[in-house]
C-alpha cells in the first residue's frame, strides 16, 4: 500500500513514534516524530513520542479519536540496514522482535475496539541497537528520507 493511498480521507492523524534514543537505530521511530513536530502544523495531525511503551498512551489514543493511526518503529524483519517497509500491525511483523514490551498486534486489537481508525506501521530495519550507541548512518539516512515524504503528505491531508 502507498502511503498518500493510506492518508485518503483522512480527518485525523495520529503519528505514534516507538523507540527508545538511548539504544542507537531503536530511536528511529522517536526521531521521526521530534523532528515532524517542529515541522508540521497541520491541526488534523498530533505526533505522539510514545517512547518504548506505546500501550501507555492508549487512552490518549482513544481521547483524540483519530482516524488514522501510524506507528514508526524500528522492526527486525530480515532486510537490510535502513530498509523502510510498510505494513499491517496486526499482522507478522506486529508481532516481530521489538525492545517494548507488549506486541503492536495486541495493541492495535485492543484499540480497534475503542476507535473506527485504520492503522499501518512503517518499519525500518535497525543495523545497531546496543546501550549508548548512536543511531547508524543507514536509519539516519531512512529517518530523514520518511521525514520529507510524510512532512509532504502531512501538510496536505
Amino acid at each position: 500500500m502507498e502511503l498518500e493511498e493510506f492518508f485518503k480521507d483522512a480527518k485525523k492523524v495520529l503519528i505514534c513514534g516507538i523507540g527508545n534514543d538511548t539504544r542507537g537505530d531503536d530511536a528511529f521511530g522517536v526521531y521521526v516524530v521530534e523532528k515532524l513536530k517542529g515541522m508540521i502544523s497541520n491541526q488534523k495531525v498530533v505526533f505522539l513520542n510514545c517512547g518504548e511503551m506505546p500501550e501507555s498512551y492508549t487512552g490518549k489514543i482513544i481521547r483524540e479519536n483519530p482516524s488514522h493511526v501510524v506507528f514508526i518503529d524500528a522492526i527486525h524483519f530480515e532486510g537490510k540496514p535502513g530498509e523502510i517497509i510498510l505494513a499491517d500491525p496486526e499482522g507478522t511483523l506486529g508481532e516481530a522482535f521489538s525492545t517494548h514490551k507488549m506486541p503492536l498486534k495486541l495493541l492495535v486489537r485492543y484499540l480497534k475496539q475503542h476507535t473506527k481508525a485504520k492503522f499501518i506501521l512503517i518499519g525500518a530495519q535497525p543495523k545497531q541497537t546496543g546501550l549508548f550507541v548512536e543511531m547508524s548512518e543507514e536509519l539516519r539516512e531512512s529517518a530523514e528520507g520518511l521525514v520529507k515524504i510524510l512532512e509532504k503528505i502531512l501538510e496536505n491531508t
